[in-house]
């Protein structure tokens, strides 16, 4: 279980990496996201003040997300862990993974961008960017789960 435990808290900051890298401004998925946000309309004036504005809140909203890729590192490392402790190849236990991927985080990132206020001429952009960032975090959570079993 200590295994478990540490390989989770290295897939939250593996998520943290791949997530800080994908939203980047440097890249496309980057600037869909500022677009989202509503940055694109705004003067490079208004940006420094908005990110100003947010600083304070930073900390506790990286620790939130931290938190929140821990879970999902835990349930991923489990997954791998215990598949192939139990006999099943990478492959399969990554199917597993997969599975999730597909039934529970795709459809709550699709339910959020119908339903909340994304702009419709970005929303199938923003869904296909979203669930393969996360797709790419699981796989790779995954990867180096699989070393340590």
């Amino acid at each position: 279980m200590t295994t478990i435990i540490i390989l989770s808290i290295v897939g939250a900051i593996i998520a943290a990496v791949i997530g800080t890298i994908w939203y980047s401004n440097a890249t496309p998925m980057g600037k869909l996201h500022m677009r989202f946000l509503g940055f694109d309309k705004l003067s490079p004036a208004e940006q420094q003040a908005k990110m100003a504005e947010a600083k304070p809140m930073m900390p506790k909203m990286y620790a939130g997300q931290m938190l929140l890729s821990f879970l999902t590192a835990f349930a991923t490392v489990l997954i791998i862990t215990m598949s192939m402790q139990n006999g099943l190849s990478f492959g399969m236990a990554l199917g597993f993974v997969v599975l999730n991927w597909f039934c529970f985080v795709v459809p709550t990132v699709g339910g959020n961008i119908l339903w909340g206020n994304c702009d419709r001429a970005i929303a199938w952009k923003k869904f296909f960017s979203d669930i393969l960032e996360i797709l790419v975090t699981l796989i790779v959570i995954a990867g180096v789960a699989s070393l340590f079993v």
